[in-house]
């Protein structure tokens, strides 16, 4: 697994001359992640209001996240290589545009497939945020405090699982699902403002720099990261997504909305944790990542008849998972760049996509207690795999 290195070479793109991190520009990138996750993940906590609305069923209306996150993990690549010559700020403008006009149709919409269509757009936008965060983070960081810059910027994306999602889910109750839409196009319009006052501009790479996306692999380090990424978004979403039916199956139903409360808290925490060391112990945190979420996944196997254990296994769940984000992508972009970066949210959002698909398989064929052993299984290689990866030595961990 690669580690830090203070040359931005791959990127081609000079250190800042900062002392110390730029918050405004930084908090507006976390803005972004944050508006990412919720609107992808907003249908999710008020399903059955859309398809009554919309005249389908439940199962139907749930593929309202599947295009989402397919077309982010299908567009990443191919969009990389489309805007590599483009200024970077105007690409993140575009972007929040894209999002601000879809949730603003979605909220409007009264038919099924205008809703999947404009879903499908605001994921290939998505796409186009997840690839210029980390780079546009790293520029705003002198090189010692690159991740904690990283850590910053991605800080929306817990914050959206622990607070945003329930709080649209608590107002898609109060005010109906298209109002709770027509809020999110308002975070939009407000980022814009925010963005195209606070984020600096910069440029993108000449076509005469350009490179395949795809050679990216064969730099070290860059495979053994897509391919703990993988692994660890996998196990996390076919839990994560299915947590009801297994807090259901475990007689714990009632007690949703706490699980998921300590979840975020603690992935939170990770989070503030992550930032303060990711810059020295890039690897060290990553392994001990792993071996919080294994310990969560071996408690759920074996104690969820356990309430006490189940609040355990979440809160090492969340710590583990929480500052994930963080450390694999400054992992990824230290090893390949923007061309790293595009790899990972293709296959970060196949990991999400992928994660309902084997989950309900397993559901279907082994019922919810078999999505704690998948986990265990998925996860038992990565600290090899990290421990294993050629990549540039590490240098304080």
């Amino acid at each position: 697994m690669p580690t830090r290195s203070p040359r931005p070479a791959v990127d081609g793109v000079a250190p800042a001359p900062l002392a110390k991190l730029p918050l405004s520009p930084l908090l507006a990138l976390a803005m972004a992640a944050f508006l990412t996750l919720l609107t992808e993940a907003l249908p999710a906590g008020v399903l059955p209001e859309m398809a009554h609305d919309l005249s389908v069923g439940q199962p139907a209306m749930g593929q309202a996240l599947t295009v989402y996150a397919i077309a982010t993990g299908i567009a990443a690549v191919p969009l990389a290589k489309a805007t590599a010559a483009w200024r970077r700020k105007p690409l993140l403008l575009t972007a929040v545009a894209v999002f601000a006009a879809a949730n603003t149709v979605t909220a409007l919409s009264a038919s099924y497939p205008l809703t999947l269509t404009v879903r499908l757009i605001a994921g290939v936008a998505a796409a186009a945020v997840w690839g210029e965060l980390v780079g546009c983070a790293r520029r705003l960081a002198p090189p010692r405090l690159r991740g904690r810059a990283i850590a910053i910027a991605l800080a929306g994306i817990p914050l959206a699982l622990s607070l945003g999602i329930p709080l649209g889910t608590l107002a898609g109750s109060a005010l109906g699902w298209r109002p709770t839409f027509l809020l999110v196009t308002v975070v939009a319009l407000v980022l814009l403002g925010w963005i195209r006052r606070a984020v600096p501009d910069a440029p993108g790479h000449p076509a005469g720099r350009r490179e395949p996306v795809l050679q990216a692999l064969r730099l070290p380090g860059v495979l053994a990261v897509l391919t703990v990424t993988a692994a660890f978004v996998l196990a996390h979403n076919i839990l994560y997504t299915y947590i009801a039916t297994f807090l259901d199956a475990h007689a714990m139903g009632g007690a949703r909305q706490t699980v998921l409360l300590v979840f975020g808290a603690a992935s939170v925490v990770s989070v503030v944790v992550t930032g303060a060391a990711v810059d020295r112990h890039l690897r060290s945190l990553t392994i001990g990542a792993t071996v919080l979420f294994l310990a969560a996944s071996g408690l759920l196997a074996v104690l969820a008849d356990s309430p006490a254990a189940v609040y355990a296994a979440v809160t090492l769940w969340g710590l583990g998972w929480g500052g994930s984000a963080t450390l694999l992508q400054t992992a990824v972009t230290d090893a390949g760049g923007h061309r790293g970066q595009a790899l990972f949210v293709t296959v970060c959002n196949s990991a999400i996509a992928g994660g309902g698909a084997v989950g309900g398989a397993l559901l279907g064929a082994f019922g919810p207690t078999s999505f704690p052993w998948a986990a265990l299984a998925l996860l038992i290689p990565v600290p090899a795999v990290l421990l294993l990866a050629r990549g540039r030595a590490e240098g304080a961990a």
